[in-house]
């Protein structure tokens, strides 16, 4: 008798969080929850799309530029000043510090990267 209170009470405490797991978000009144919003701290899953910048730095020998850019919203990013790796380091040839461009920012092997990079 005593194993089968034990086991009714495990059962009971594992299944409790997988009910709740269960229920979808759509259906949560998060304002009627405290009045919290909740914002995802991951990047959206938004088409990649041009960002106004400044090249502060060229690295061609890593393939690294730094960028003084807007927000990145694909990648869930602020606007800042960064360094990142380019896709295609021969391009940077075409650039020089000081440059005003519109760049493309996508993961590539999960790094935030530079995939276009136009003068504007």
């Amino acid at each position: 008798m005593k194993h089968i209170k034990t086991f009714t009470l495990v059962f009971a405490l594992t299944a409790a969080p997988v009910a709740f797991a269960a229920t979808p978000m759509e259906s949560m009144d998060m304002k009627s929850m405290g009045g919290m919003e909740m914002k995802s701290s991951t990047p959206s899953q938004q088409m990649p799309h041009p960002v106004a910048a400044q090249i502060m730095k060229i690295d061609a020998q890593t393939g690294h530029v730094t960028l003084k850019h807007g927000a990145i919203d694909n990648l869930g990013m602020p606007a800042m000043t960064m360094a990142f790796p380019v896709k295609d380091r021969a391009a940077l040839k075409d650039f020089k510090e000081g440059d005003a461009v519109q760049v493309t920012f996508d993961k590539v092997k999960g790094k935030p990267t530079v995939v276009e990079m136009h003068r504007q």
